[in-house]
């Protein structure tokens, strides 16, 4: 499997964090003030894909350090 470089890395971490979660939150209030159809079915897949992203980065980032901590001893 091809690993990802740190920079990919890193710029996946922050649209999980901080991107995607900022956006989803705003869509939230928007959509309700505004009364936009459908803002909880958008809400709940947008919340469920980050939640995807995460989980894969996570498990991500727990592979490189297992790999780095294994060829390091």
């Amino acid at each position: 499997m091809k690993k990802m470089s740190n920079k990919t890395y890193d710029v996946l971490k922050w649209i999980a964090m901080i991107g995607l979660p900022a956006l989803i939150t705003f869509y939230g209030i928007v959509g309700a003030t505004c009364h936009i159809p459908y803002t909880d079915a958008v809400l709940t897949i947008a919340g469920a894909f980050d939640a995807m992203m995460g989980t894969m980065l996570g498990i991500s980032s727990s592979r490189y350090n297992k790999d780095n901590n294994t060829t390091e001893q």
